[in-house]
């Protein structure tokens, strides 16, 4: 099967449909429609593992507490440290 790359373009469509949302109810029915159940809670999942990380707790900890794989922990772990949109955003 030959699948066509998305462009930037259609990504940024994405992000402009993303910042015209005005509240979590709009936030939650975009993500109904867009996402799975199952993709909405590892995003949610790793926004989780991301505080745990920057209230100092431990890999083993964050791993216990959220059940998140390691490879994708170490992931998070980068965007908390090296990312720019964590900082910001999750307090």
């Amino acid at each position: 099967m030959n699948r066509k790359k998305i462009s930037e373009k259609e990504i940024n469509e994405l992000y402009d449909v993303i910042l015209k949302l005005k509240d979590k109810k709009d936030c939650k029915e975009l993500f109904d429609d867009l996402c799975t159940t199952k993709e909405v809670e590892q995003m949610a999942q790793r926004v989780k593992a991301a505080k745990l990380l920057m209230e100092g707790n431990t890999y083993n900890d964050v791993i216990n507490l959220t059940d998140i794989s390691s490879a994708t922990l170490s992931r998070v772990s980068r965007c908390v440290q090296y990312g720019k949109g964590y900082a910001k955003f999750v307090k």
